[in-house]
This record gives structure tokens, sequence and C-alpha cells, in this order.
């Protein structure tokens, strides 16, 4: 990938050799080049700038209690640290300024959100109606007794108690399309067993722990979901503790049955049968009838071509129709002048797309992103939508509980 960047900003300088044109070349980055890693290595960098900020404002505060505490009555010494301190605010303030031209050509590179954890620790789990409860078997003979939690475990109830006062309080019975058969839970999926279409992406893996002896290891990567078993053995990567995998694996599934996913990575051996380094695994099925919406994220913009494509299946005029319907909201009524309005708020964006042919036409799907991407403002029925983004997961092992591999 680093290759690939130096071509880009070869090719980048090149370009342009009409006179005056030639700064403009410079400044943008060139969308043919560009491409879903463009994209991830820009965010990438933002994170790590995000991180460097909360280090050093952590280091700063750190500082100052310090600074107090040394102190104590010298009111002198304190007087000589306030004139010291702008000086040191100089500085740091100078110092990003040569970086300045660089900034702007990284803000043209439309981002995604990188997620230094697992996507479930932002959004409680995804837990916002559904509760997963562990079914265990009961403890029958002495060697049960130590047996631990995991292996007791037969079957997870999904579900959500509510108690209420009968009869329920108006402001809910009066509610567009209330069905008094279902009390407090209104609107609830069906029970029935539904198909879907898993796509998983898996863009790297970081700091794995060393399978072999030469210190290094020669990861491949599996997954499992229900009956199907993948494992891209053919695929490994040769002597590496970060690979960089950039696969993407399709599986169909059926809800409830076949709903948690495990994601692994193991070592290629010759002889021998492969380790598994480590493994994760996620519950598909809380994701998918989350609020939060995490089927799949909601881009910064919508465009109809280029690197960043507009991935979902719905439009984000579908999407915001049907989030309205569901949370019975008033909207989306979309207005001259580049406004829509939803509940009681006003939203404003642009009105134009353009085409791989640079033609302009008309669209609300600009509008409609703009009150996506702000969704929790949405009284009542507002909740944050889950962006674009990479989730980072602890590989973790089962013969080494609590290690992250």
């Amino acid at each position: 990938s680093e290759e690939d960047k130096e071509k880009k900003k070869k090719k980048k300088k090149g370009g342009g050799g009409g006179g005056g044109g030639e700064e403009v070349e410079e400044e943008e980055p060139d969308e043919s080049m560009l491409d879903w890693w463009s994209k991830y290595f820009a965010s990438i960098e933002t994170m790590k700038e995000q991180l460097r900020q909360q280090e050093a404002a952590a280091a700063e505060v750190e500082e100052k209690e310090e600074m107090e505490i040394a102190e104590g009555s010298k009111g002198q010494a304190k007087n000589r640290e306030k004139s010291k301190a702008p000086k040191d605010d100089k500085k740091k303030k100078q110092q990003p300024a040569p970086e300045l031209p660089e900034k702007k050509n990284k803000q043209k590179i439309d981002e995604l959100k990188v997620f230094d954890k697992e996507l479930e620790t932002e959004f409680d789990n995804f837990e916002d109606w559904l509760h997963t409860f562990n079914l265990l078997r009961g403890k029958i003979g002495d060697n049960d007794d130590n047996a631990t939690e995991e292996e007791r475990i037969v079957g997870r109830f999904k579900g959500s108690i509510c108690v209420y006062k009968v009869p329920l309080p108006d402001d809910i019975t009066k509610e567009a399309g209330y069905d008094p058969n279902f009390g407090m839970f209104q609107g609830i999926p069906s029970n029935d067993p539904i198909n879907v279409l898993v796509r998983v992406y898996i863009v790297r893996a970081t700091d794995l722990h060393p399978a072999d002896i030469n210190g290094k290891a020669d990861p491949y990567i599996a997954i499992k979901l229900g009956k199907t078993d993948i494992k891209d053995k053919e695929n490994y990567i040769s002597k590496q503790l970060n690979p960089v995998f950039g696969k993407s694996f399709d599986i169909e599934a059926t809800f409830p049955m076949e709903s948690m996913l495990t994601v692994s990575v193991y070592d290629w051996d010759l002889v021998g049968t492969d380790d598994l380094i480590g493994e994760t695994k996620i519950d598909l099925e809380n994701r998918y009838y989350s609020k939060h919406r995490a089927t799949c994220g909601v881009a910064q913009t919508y465009s109809i071509h280029g690197y960043n494509t507009w991935r979902d299946p719905m439009k984000p005029s579908q999407i915001l129709s049907k989030l309205c319907k569901e949370g019975k909201v008033d909207g989306p009524h979309f207005g001259p002048g580049g406004r829509v309005k939803v509940a009681n708020r006003v939203f404003t964006g642009p009105t134009e797309i353009e085409d791989e042919n640079g033609q302009k036409k008309q669209t609300d799907e600009h509008l409609a992103l703009a009150v996506l991407r702000h969704w929790e403002d949405i009284p009542r029925a507002g909740c944050k939508l889950v962006p674009e983004h990479v989730e980072t997961r602890p590989l973790l092992n089962p013969d080494k509980p609590g290690i992250e591999q």
C-alpha cells in the first residue's frame, strides 16, 4: 500500500500541465486513482490524530495537577509558571502550520469511521430492545460443580421483559397503529425465520501472536456461520504478524437459527494441523434488529460513482421514509431551496448530483442523508445510526482466556 501511495503522489504531480490550472491539480486527488483503501488510510490518519490530541490533553491536565501540588503556597513560582505557559502554547500552535497544505489535500478524500474497538461497545451491545440471557444446564453430578458457566450453556434466550400498569397510559394507546394485544411491545418484527445475505469484509489483522518457532505466523481467515464453514487456507499470508487481508465473503443465513458469526485467524502449517491464533464472535441478529441500524453503515456523502459509491441496497430517501414510518414521525417533507422537514426539525443540503459523465440532475438524497446523519436529534424516535465504519475486534483463544491474541 505504501508503494501505491507513492505512485499516486507521482501521478498527481505529473498531471495538469495547463499553466494556471496546475495548482488545482496538486490540491485535489484525482478521483480515478482513489479507491476504498485511500479512504481507509485517510480515516486511520484521522483516528491517530484524535488519539494524539486526547493523549496530549490528558498529559497537559496531569502536568497542571503536578505543578499545583509541587507549588503549594509558592505564589511567586505560580506567576512564573503562568508567564511560561503562553510560550509553550505558542510552540504548540506553531508546529502544525507547515502541514496545512497537506491537510487540505486529505480533507478532499471522504472518510469512514474507524472504531478502535468492537462496534457493540459503542452502541450498548445492540441490546436496545432485545436482551440475551444464557440458558444453563443444571448442576447434577460432582464434576458439574467446577464446570465453568461457558461449558454449561445449552442455548440463549433473547427477549425483553416489561412490567406495566393496566390500563395503559393514554399517550401509548392513542398512538397510530396501536394494537392492544401487544401492550408496550408495538411494532416488533414477526417470529418467522428470515433469510439474509451477510457480507463480511476483513481488512487486516495487527500484532498477531507468533505461532511458529521463527517468531512469525502464516495467518489465514476462517469464517463460520450456521452450516457455512469457510477456510481461506490457500490464501494464507506467509511469515506475517500484521497481515493485510483485504477480502470479502458472502454467506447466506437464516435468522434466528444461524445468527452467531465466528471470524477466526488460523496459522497455516505444512505438517500437522493448523493452529487457531484467535477468534471473535459477532451476534448478527442483534445488529439486524437494532434501531441503531447496524446492517450497513450510513456513509458521510451520497455518491453514485467512483471510490465512494453508495453501498447500501436502500437509498438515503428510502431509509429515511422507512424510519419515519416505523417511528411514527411526521415527514420527510422535501421543500424548495434544499430544505427537508422531519418532525419539528428542518435540515438543509445540496439538491444536485453529478453522474460519471458530469451531468447534473436534481436529487433529494443529499437532504435525506443530512437527516440520517443527525437522526439522534429527532425527538422520541431518534437515536444515533451506525456510520460507515471499520471496527477493530480483539481475537481471543479459548485455551488462553482473557488474553488478546
